[in-house]
């Protein structure tokens, strides 16, 4: 039987919460349930947010509260050659083209679509879909562009993909689901990558975009099993497309309940609720911490 391997995969973009501690904490009791490994993954991508300053305060965090690994960390900036990889086969199959909107001049174009009465499709996060001119551009002005060195990102061309998954006989597209969604969805669920659109594959500074990164990196470490937050339960649908046309193996998926403030709404770096270290600095040990996530 092969070994499950588990991962912790945080962004050093801000200090660690309660959340944080609930996920690393659970997937560290499952590895140790099943005999598996438990691998870190540091998501680091995002050059601007994530310094090497908040990295050190995540891994004190992380040794604090008694999270041990198997392995050293993965850090996405070591790995570009893997993602430029992964770009290059998806570029092969023609399922990648640049997209030249900033995200002020994507928003104009929706709004001015919107209001001559044209409906528009929304992501699960609520952000519209890309605009399809850069799609449907003629080669030559695609080609004037770069050579101009427009600034542009590179997306995922999704019309493209589920055709070529169609003609392949790959649709429809399942995962395995031991945790839940937010309808408390489990057991074989049915992905729908294309509600997210012509989601972006790299930054403007080509840097890898979340759900490449991910699906790459699961590859990579050889991860069995993705205990993460319900938060990213509709995220899997594009992970999951991305690992059927780069032929990745495909992890089964536990999506776990989030750690919740008092109105309700998950805890965030970006509105800085109560970290880890000012719960440490107020006398809090990590037996404490386990009983606040119930663990």
């Amino acid at each position: 039987m092969t070994q499950p391997v588990f991962r912790f995969a945080p962004s050093p973009n801000g200090r660690l919460h309660l959340g944080h501690a609930f996920s690393a904490l659970l997937n560290q009791r499952l590895a140790r349930e099943t005999g598996g490994r438990l691998l870190l993954r540091v998501e680091n991508t995002d050059t601007v947010r994530c310094l090497p300053m908040l990295e050190r305060r995540m891994l004190e965090d992380l040794a604090w509260l008694g999270i041990e690994w198997d392995e050293e960390p993965r850090r996405q900036s070591e790995h570009g050659a893997d993602y430029q990889q992964a770009l290059d086969r998806l570029g092969a199959m023609g399922l990648v083209y640049p997209g030249f909107f900033s995200r002020g001049a994507a928003r104009q174009a929706v709004e001015t679509a919107t209001a001559r009465g044209r409906s528009w499709p929304v992501d699960p996060d609520g952000v519209p879909h890309y605009p399809p001119e850069d799609r449907d551009l003629a080669e030559a002005e695609r080609q004037s562009r770069l050579d101009a060195r427009a600034p542009h990102t590179l997306r995922l061309d999704m019309e493209a993909a589920l055709d070529r998954l169609s003609r392949q006989d790959a649709l429809p597209l399942t995962w395995q689901e031991e945790g839940g969604g937010p309808e408390g969805e489990t057991g074989e669920i049915a992905a729908d990558p294309g509600q997210w659109g012509d989601f972006m594959l790299t930054g403007r500074d080509r840097s890898a975009a979340y759900h490449l990164a991910c699906a790459v990196d699961d590859a990579a470490q050889g991860i069995s099993h993705v205990v993460r937050g319900r938060d990213l339960f509709l995220a899997t649908s594009a992970q999951r497309l991305l690992q059927e046309l780069l032929g990745l193996p495909q992890p089964t998926y536990l999506h776990h309940d989030l750690i919740l403030d008092s109105d309700g709404r998950k805890l965030s770096k970006s509105r800085s609720d109560t970290s880890l270290a000012e719960l440490r600095m107020a006398g809090a040990t990590p037996g404490d911490i386990r009983k606040m996530v119930g663990l």
